[in-house]
């Protein structure tokens, strides 16, 4: 056994080594499908903030460019005199080349509305404060498109070493490439009328200071890099004037530049667009409220997703090179396992937004994994359990039956050795008077008895084994089979100093093997005097009695009893009770095993309990 339970501990070291390795690695992967699937879908939720941001470029790039006075060129009120539908958008303003500025909001700078006091001085600091910065605002731009090449150059990187939930299935598209412009990245030229031309100075033209005409354009710059003429040339070019033109001059050319972004004070930033007419620069754009604009962002795309309760969004602004938090939604985070950010293109590149995660909600899969595992790691104890239990009985049955081939050797020689003694004594005329030969020949009848008993008990366990025993299962009183075990034990009970007494209370008749049940009794009655040869008072008591539809026939005794552990193993095949009182009395170990074989044979249960006071009681329980 020693060595059965060490290879079974080998095995199992063997086997959870290499399983150990398999379940961490799968947890593992487990964990990075995880974190992939919450960068996703972090993604398509910065996608589609940048759609928005993309969306409401185009909307300004699409503006005409005598927008941004009160009243159209063509006649009518501008779309934009108004308040601004959205609340992150304080209004819009066109900064002119002499630094002064106009609002569509007001018809007549000379008679502001009193309702209109408050956002027009605003305009006005904003517009001074933009004078102030407007120089600069070129090679700010120009920066950060240079630091968004190498951003685009690190992001691409990024995404070839990292392995993503979707990169293992799916190409990138032409959407996920980093962009360096929500809008056009190119300066454009496009074709107006001489009176949007005229709307867009709001002063009277005169022949000598009116917009050349496209074919005669002068300083036009072909890129955005080239589109920002010296501050002293915009300053001392003429504003566009004359409100007579010649016969036939219609149409101009304006140079619109891409939308660019310039800090103002307090998280307010201008988004203008620069339209250059005859070496003249004005811009027209719109003052965004930072922080306004990130509430709608986080309330509009990210508060109503489930990662909302699990992930928080913090969208940052950069400012002068010093980035600090605009606002923090979802849940809160301490420490952010699982992070996914992103800086939005120009002209929102002061804009960044990052999806963060201190724990991923667990997959579906970790969760049949966990169950799987757990199943896999019961049944393989139970079978290692199982395989040790079955081990363990076939060993100790081997045991039980290599010490049962040493009991039945000595059992079989001790009645023999008594039967040629008294043979010899009774040759030599050692008895000789005839009582002393009647007692001589009862000891050669009683050991001639057991040894036959013996012999039948080796051979009814062999039979039943092999499923060779036929029963004569007749209804009988049982006690004639009381009757006749007296007889056959009387003389050794005697010898041995025992008391016998049977409690019957009625007559008992039901079914059973006649023979079977008088060796069965004698088993008993045998082990009761083995054992109890030393108990005071020596007493066996057998008792029948009857409930509705069995009769339950009752072995008790005086002697020492049977230890608690072995009062389920004592009918097992060869088993014997370990113990100084069964080394010294000897015995095979199948008189129970055969009590039991033959009860169950007849349909039948057998059990042991030991009494309140001295001794034990065998019940057999058979049916009516």
């Amino acid at each position: 056994m020693k060595r059965l339970r060490i290879l079974i501990l080998a095995f199992c070291l063997a086997v959870s080594i290499p399983l150990a390795f398999v379940i961490w690695q799968t947890y593992q992967g487990l964990e990075q499908e995880e974190s992939a699937q919450l960068r996703f879908f972090s993604e398509a939720l910065l996608d589609k903030m940048e759609a928005e941001l993309a969306g409401l470029v185009q909307r300004e790039e699409n503006r005409t460019v005598d927008e941004y006075n009160y009243r159209l060129a063509e006649g009518g009120t501008s779309p934009l005199a108004a308040a601004p539908r959205e609340p992150y958008i304080l209004g819009y303003l066109q900064n002119n080349p002499d630094g002064s500025f106009q609002t569509p909001l007001v018809a007549d700078p000379t008679r502001v509305p009193p309702e209109l006091r408050d956002s027009y001085q605003r305009f006005t600091d904003i517009n001074n404060l933009f004078n102030q910065k407007k120089f600069s605002a070129a090679p700010a731009v120009l920066e950060e498109v240079r630091d968004k090449k190498v951003d685009k150059v690190a992001l691409k990187e990024k995404r070839q070493k990292e392995e993503s939930f979707a990169g293992r299935y799916l190409a990138p598209s032409k959407q996920q490439v980093a962009k360096a412009y929500l809008g056009r990245k190119q300066q454009r030229t496009e074709q107006i009328t001489a009176n949007q031309a005229i709307n867009l100075s709001k002063k009277d033209a005169s022949p000598s200071d009116r917009p050349a005409p496209a074919d005669k354009l002068r300083g036009r710059a072909s890129s955005a890099d080239e589109a920002y003429p010296a501050a002293e040339a915009e300053m001392a070019a003429p504003p566009v004037a004359g409100s007579t033109l010649p016969e036939g001059l219609r149409e101009f050319q304006v140079e619109v530049a891409p939308l660019q972004s310039v800090f103002i004070n307090q998280d307010r930033f201008f988004i203008f667009r620069r339209i250059a007419i005859d070496n003249q620069i004005f811009r027209q754009g719109f003052i965004l409220d930072v922080v306004s604009f990130a509430q709608y962002l986080a309330n509009t795309f990210f508060a109503p997703q489930p990662m909302a309760r699990f992930s928080g969004l913090r969208l940052k602004v950069t400012e002068n090179g010093r980035q600090y938090d605009i606002l923090r939604a979802g849940a809160p985070i301490s420490s952010a396992g699982y992070v996914t950010g992103r800086t939005f293109p120009a002209p929102f590149h002061f804009l960044s937004a990052s999806v963060e995660a201190a724990a991923l909600p667990a997959s579906p899969a970790r969760h049949m994994l966990t169950i799987a595992l757990f199943v896999l790691g019961l049944f393989m104890l139970l079978g290692l359990i199982a395989i040790y239990h079955s081990a363990r009985v076939v060993v100790e049955l081997s045991e039980r039956r290599s010490q049962f081939v040493s009991s039945v050797t000595h059992e079989l020689k001790t009645p023999l050795t008594n039967i040629r003694l008294y043979i010899e004594m009774l040759e030599q005329g050692i008895a000789a008077t005839p009582d002393r030969e009647r007692d001589y020949f009862q000891v050669l009848g009683s050991e001639s008895a057991r040894l036959s008993r013996l012999i039948n008990n080796v051979l009814e366990l062999s039979k039943l084994e092999k499923k060779q025993r036929h029963f004569d299962l007749q209804q009988g009183d049982f006690q004639e089979v009381l009757t006749e075990v007296k007889s056959i034990m009387s003389h050794k009970m005697n010898r041995e100093g025992f008391e016998l007494e049977t409690i019957v209370p009625q007559p008992v008749r039901f079914v059973y093997d006649r023979e079977v049940m008088i060796q069965v009794l004698i088993n008993l009655m045998e082990n009761s005097i083995k054992f109890g040869g030393n108990a005071t008072p020596r007493r066996i008591t057998i008792r029948v009695c009857r409930s509705a539809d069995r009769v339950h026939i009752s072995v008790a005794d005086t002697g020492p009893g049977i230890p608690p552990r072995a009062l389920k193993k004592v009918f097992d095949d060869f088993y014997r009770v370990d113990n100084d009182l069964t080394r010294t009395s000897g015995g095979t170990g199948i008189g129970l095993a055969l009590v039991k074989k033959f009860v169950t044979a007849m349909g039948g249960s057998v059990s042991a309990a030991n009494n309140k006071g001295p001794g034990c009681t065998i019940t057999l329980s058979l049916p009516v």
